[in-house]
């Protein structure tokens, strides 16, 4: 981990090592949006820094708009580029299960690969049309039937344990994957909530704290996803991820991934 994530979970880290001992500590106030720095702070970030709350959000929002577009059949190709295996360049790694799989094997049939929305299409009913739907920072790579299983449930932690996505749990409406997703997930849903405003023809998506958000533009839970954020990290595989979509692809990043304690100063 960089000097720069060493120093952005200090607070985290002090926070953990206290719930060891039985220590209690007092509640720690959000990060300032300008406590860390990034090689984009100067340049991308720029108009966000030293900001929070609503004030960042929007800022965010203004530069992260600025994108590429893909299409839906574009998807299949631009994923086993962004979710590549680091130890194995013909596979893919899949969300939810931590699965390495050949690349060729994307599809529908049981045994393959196919495109999850975290943020279910559903919640907000833009489908597959190009937009939030082929949106590359929230669609990842994972196994057909694991992607059944989690269908537009929204995220909390409990439930039955998932077939083929050993750690993820699940229950009658709500999905909690891995702990080596967690922060994953949580980053790439309140992305979507800063990106998707209301303001260029799709819905304003939002977190809120319900499990039942149905086809309403919301996802739930925002205090567990804040603490997912908190307990999972961004790895190397997250950032590559994030570099590559940027890169190659959509000309936008996903600041939490660059700045996870923007969570905390936005919510």
């Amino acid at each position: 981990m960089s000097v720069a994530r060493i120093g952005r979970w200090k607070a985290w880290a002090a926070a953990a090592a206290a719930t060891l001992v039985g220590v209690t500590l007092p509640t720690v106030a959000a990060t300032p949006a300008s406590a860390t720095t990034t090689a984009y702070d100067s340049t991308y970030y720029k108009n966000a820094i030293g900001k929070s709350g609503t004030s960042l959000k929007s800022s965010l929002h203004t530069i992260i708009s600025k994108q590429s577009k893909i299409s839906y059949s574009a998807v299949w190709n631009a994923l086993k580029n962004t979710d590549q295996d680091p130890n194995n360049t013909n596979n893919v790694i899949l969300l939810y299960s931590g699965t390495s799989r050949s690349k060729s094997l994307n599809g529908g049939s049981v045994g393959d690969w196919n495109r999850e929305h975290t943020w279910a299409k559903s919640h907000g009913d833009f489908g597959t049309s190009t937009g939030p739907g082929t949106d590359l920072h929230h669609l990842r790579a994972c196994d057909v039937q694991v992607n059944s299983i989690r269908g537009n449930k929204d995220w909390d932690n409990g439930g039955s344990s998932v077939s083929g996505a050993p750690g993820s749990y699940t229950d009658s409406n709500s999905f909690e994957p891995r702990d080596a997703d967690k922060g994953d997930v949580a980053r790439m849903i309140l992305y979507m909530a800063v990106r998707y405003e209301g303001d260029d023809a799709w819905p304003d998506l939002e977190p809120n704290e319900s499990s039942s958000n149905g086809s309403t533009p919301f996802h739930g839970r925002l205090s567990i996803l804040k603490q997912w954020n908190e307990q999972d990290p961004p790895s190397a595989f997250e950032e590559r991820r994030n570099d590559v979509i940027y890169s190659t692809y959509q000309g936008n990043r996903n600041p939490f991934i660059d700045h996870p304690e923007w969570v905390e100063a936005i919510w």
